[in-house]
């Protein structure tokens, strides 16, 4: 166990949040003390993150500590643990840098709001429990930051509760929460009572090699429960409704921090408590998972008319990627997944900002009434573009980077096992792409260009404060995008490295060679192999090509169906022949109602299947969470 400094540096980074919200209880009535409280807890905690940078990520080192002396019972170990190794402290570094960007853009963006003490007060609690999450050493203590977050997720949902759909939006957000809060508490006690710890090391060494049935139960409790908090299918309309009421600046959260706490777990689920990521069985689990989640979540965005839904759709799409790529059990496959959940914190906090600017200056996200506002917003305009380039994966951008590397990871995968469902993922990967890049002409049509409509004439560029924060995200996009090798090396490939060395896990928390004399069965190998063709070879720049021209096809097919206004028209001119095609000399706005309605005529049917599933009664939705438990407990006590 290390002695120097900055073993106390996990357990600060994330006191510092709590005593900030409790501060800001106190003295959160002075507005210029409330924002230096607010700024001071998450620049500290980041700061304490970045330290950590060089002992854990440079040179291997995993980080336990013990909130209080270590003690055994029976052989079993007692206290609350933390413990910090590479893939902790990137999920740390994610978390930490949403909130920093994303408290920095609150201090203009909530000016005019009232009750902002709370505010904070719930930001700071909800950063904390994430950070608490990903930092702990503990199962219990896992669940206890899940709380935490949950329910400072939902008073934040409802926090403007005077928005349309705002209480509506935290009520089925703590419904379905509560659910997989449950799953998670049910699962932790059966654990409990077999292993008779709650020290996750500990039980990473117990478990492997007896999963007997209720294990295999407990497994799918946590894994339902978590994926809750991811939002993954079947729990993406969470999601959207969170993210259309939240302010935008929790929106940041809820997608670049909230989604990345229940991939964490999932993660520490399958490659160490469990240790089941070898099976070919649970590889299709996450596999399948993550593609449904991919192409459910960006078909549901082309049908959304607010700017923030369909975002959100976007989002957990994205999660998508993340999931797929980890399921994959590889070296690359994890380094490339990580990789992409870095980036989606960046694009998608970025593009979440521009909307909550939009919303600022406007008044409305809804795109059948925007358009034109490049004229009047134009530091605003480059930075979506920036976010919408990004996640659309062009270079040289930072979804381009990850994308590729996700494609190229699916692919080999599918090569070197011979599964033809890995190639499907593949597929399914880019037509994602596709569909996703072709949104974004749309809505960038929609909201910052064409037409300005006259009842924003004198909007304005937001303040500086909120445009600084937008900036950081943009910076970030562009610059790591640009040098994937020092992203990899430095960042994704330690944490993927860590993934793959549960026993390093086990025995840093419970002393060296503990795993080798108590598990049955032998821990996965630390992955040292990375075979990557490199973002910035020709091929990359051709599949980009290709993805883009089919982009651009889908967008000029759907324009075809556009429907025209109904207001009275002029009288038809020749003169219009040449250019538009014998069209009327009459102006029509490519709005939300417009947004690939050809497309969506004609795949109606399964539009509008997915429009009866989507029924936005908390009643339909915690119906599938409880179907979701019990298709996933029956695979799972099939195939283990």
């Amino acid at each position: 166990m290390s002695t120097a400094l900055y073993q106390h540096f996990p357990i600060l980074a994330v006191m510092v949040l709590f005593l900030g919200a409790f501060l800001i209880v106190i003295f959160g009535n002075v507005k210029t003390l409330r924002h230096l409280i607010a700024l001071l807890s998450v620049t500290v905690s980041l700061g304490l993150l970045i330290a950590l940078v060089k002992p854990v990520m440079l040179e291997g080192e995993i980080i336990a500590y013990w909130m209080g002396a270590r003690a055994t019972a029976g052989g079993y170990a007692i206290g609350i643990a933390m413990e910090v190794d590479a893939l902790s402290l990137f999920f740390g570094l994610l978390v930490a840098t949403a909130v920093f960007v994303s408290c920095v853009y609150s201090i203009q963006y909530m000016s005019h709001d009232d009750n902002v003490g709370q505010y904070y007060t719930l930001f700071l609690m909800l950063a904390g429990g994430v950070m608490g999450l990903v930092l702990s050493g503990d199962l219990f203590n896992m669940f206890i930051m899940v709380e935490i977050l949950t329910f400072a997720a939902v008073a934040l949902t409802a926090f403007r509760n005077t928005a349309k759909g705002a209480l509506e939006a935290a009520f089925k957000y703590l419904v379905v929460g509560c659910i997989g809060s449950t799953c998670i508490l049910t699962g932790t006690v059966m654990l409990y009572a077999q292993a008779h710890t709650l020290n996750f090391a500990q039980l990473s060494a117990l478990l492997p090699g007896n999963m007997n049935t209720a294990t295999v139960v407990a497994f799918a409790l946590l894994y339902i429960g978590f994926s809750t908090k991811a939002f993954i299918v079947p729990f993406h309309p969470l999601a959207a409704d969170a993210h259309g009421a939240a302010p935008a600046s929790i929106s940041v959260l809820i997608s670049g921090v909230l989604t990345k706490s229940g991939l964490y777990a999932i993660i520490r689920l399958s490659y160490f408590l469990f240790q089941t990521m070898e099976l070919g069985t649970m590889q299709f689990l996450l596999v399948f998972m993550g593609s449904m989640s991919m192409f459910i979540c960006v078909t549901m965005a082309l049908a959304q008319h607010d700017f923030k839904r369909l975002l959100a759709f976007h989002s957990i799409s994205q999660i998508g990627y993340v999931l797929t790529a980890v399921g994959l059990c590889t070296a690359m496959g994890v380094s490339s997944g990580l990789y992409h959940a870095m980036n989606h914190t960046l694009f998608k906090g970025l593009l979440f900002l521009a909307a909550g600017a939009v919303l600022h200056q406007t008044g409305t996200t809804d795109l059948d009434k925007l358009g034109g506002l490049s004229k009047k917003m134009p530091w605003t305009t480059a930075f979506f573009l920036v976010g919408a380039f990004s996640i659309s994966g062009i270079p040289p951008f930072n979804g381009f980077a990850s994308k590729w590397m996700v494609y190229q990871s699916i692919y080999l995968k599918a090569v070197e096992s011979g599964n033809i469902g890995f190639l499907f993922a593949t597929i399914i990967a880019l037509v994602t792409s596709v569909l996703t890049l072709a949104s974004f002409v749309k809505v960038s049509q929609s909201v910052f260009f064409g037409r300005l409509p006259k009842e924003y004439e004198n909007v304005t560029e937001v303040p500086w404060g909120m445009r600084l924060a937008m900036c950081l995200f943009a910076v970030l996009c562009v610059v790591t995008g640009l040098f994937p090798d020092l992203v990899t090396r430095y960042l994704t490939q330690p944490a993927a490295d860590a993934v793959f060395n549960a026993s390093g896990y086990i025995n840093a928390m419970m002393g060296s060679g503990y795993a080798e004399s108590v598990m049955s069965v032998p821990a996965m190998a630390p992955a040292v192999t990375y075979v990557e063709v490199g973002v910035w070879q020709p091929v990359s720049w051709l599949l980009i090509l290709v993805i883009t021209l089919l982009a651009i096809t889908i967008v000029a097919i759907g324009g075809q169906y556009d429907r025209v206004s109904e207001s009275v028209s002029a009288p038809m001119d020749s003169k219009y022949d040449l250019f538009f095609g014998g069209e009327e000399s009459v102006y029509s706005q490519v709005g939300g109602e417009d947004l690939f309605w050809g497309f969506k005529h004609n795949w109606r049917g399964y539009f509008s299947f997915m429009h009866k599933l989507h029924s936005g009664i908390v009643n339909d939705y915690s119906l599938w969470a409880v179907v979701a438990l019990a298709l996933v407990t029956l695979y799972m006590l099939i195939v283990f």
